[in-house]
């Protein structure tokens, strides 16, 4: 592991995280129009994406640094989270039916443990 840098196209969990967030970006477009900006629908679409866009910006850095790498992956994972939270509103909301819910926090849940064990290896590079 040391000395071993990733592309973040390359990671499965970038790859996981990207699909996931193109899922409820796509589902969140149909939720009522005061969701769209700044309302739920905008939030969920935030904070999926921030988990890609975090994993794309950590991985360039790694060049100087795997421990700034790490800190973006960790900045991730908190990403991953809110977007559970999110999806928890939509749901209480009605937006989003249970199964689909339960389904996205799933994802997002193995994600973040994806995500955690990333942070692990790269804490002991």
């Amino acid at each position: 592991m040391s000395g071993q840098s990733w592309r973040y196209e390359d990671l499965e969990v970038f790859k996981r995280a990207y699909g996931l967030s193109l899922e409820m970006h796509r589902a969140s477009l149909t939720w009522p129009r005061e969701e769209q900006f700044g309302g739920i629908a905008d939030q969920l679409r935030r904070s999926s994406k921030s988990v890609c866009a975090l994993l794309a910006e950590g991985s360039a850095r790694q060049r100087s640094s795997q421990a700034e790498f790490r800190r973006y992956v960790i900045m991730a994972m908190g990403s991953a989270d809110e977007a559970r939270l999110w999806c928890r509103y939509a749901e209480d909301l009605g937006y989003v039916e249970e199964a689909v819910v339960r389904r996205w926090q799933e994802e997002a849940g193995i994600v973040a443990r994806m995500l955690q064990s990333l942070a692990r290896r790269l804490q002991s590079s």
